[in-house]
């Protein structure tokens, strides 16, 4: 099996008190060449003061990228540094099921993010603007790729 692109998926937290208040799960998974998903991370999201109003899909996406790593830098390791680790962390997370795809490999692939519909919609009913039939966006950060 061959691993053809990464796919984060960002969807309202229900678990967030102020529900006036942007509040966003995400979770990364590798897509294979099968059609499979195979989920890396589902323990990512973020919150802000800033209100749905204020939201717009374009931020929620950049966001997302960033939430689900790899981290900034802290104390003496440097960004490269942090890339690796979080390559290989999850290439383990792969690893642990069974497939066997080289860290490289992933750190090359495609990232798309896609917004859930009540995401859509929650945006779209705070700022009165229609959603997006194609919510997909393949992006490639050079953060990511140094």
């Amino acid at each position: 099996m061959k691993a053809t692109r990464l796919v984060t998926i960002a969807d309202l937290d229900y678990n967030s008190s102020n529900k006036g208040r942007i509040s966003v799960t995400a979770r990364l998974a590798v897509v294979l060449d099968t059609g499979r998903d195979v989920l890396l991370l589902d323990d990512r999201g973020w919150s802000s003061t800033a209100t749905w109003s204020e939201a717009s899909e374009e931020d929620i996406r950049e966001t997302a990228l960033v939430v689900v790593g790899p981290d900034e830098p802290s104390g003496d390791q440097t960004e490269e540094d942090m890339a690796a680790d979080y390559w290989e962390y999850l290439g383990e997370i792969l690893e642990r099921q069974d497939l066997d795809i080289d860290p490289a490999e992933l750190r090359e692939l495609p990232h798309e993010v896609r917004l859930s519909q009540r995401l859509l919609k929650r945006i779209g009913a705070a700022t009165g603007t229609a959603t997006h039939e194609d919510q997909g966006l393949t992006i490639r950060q050079s953060r990511l790729n140094p």
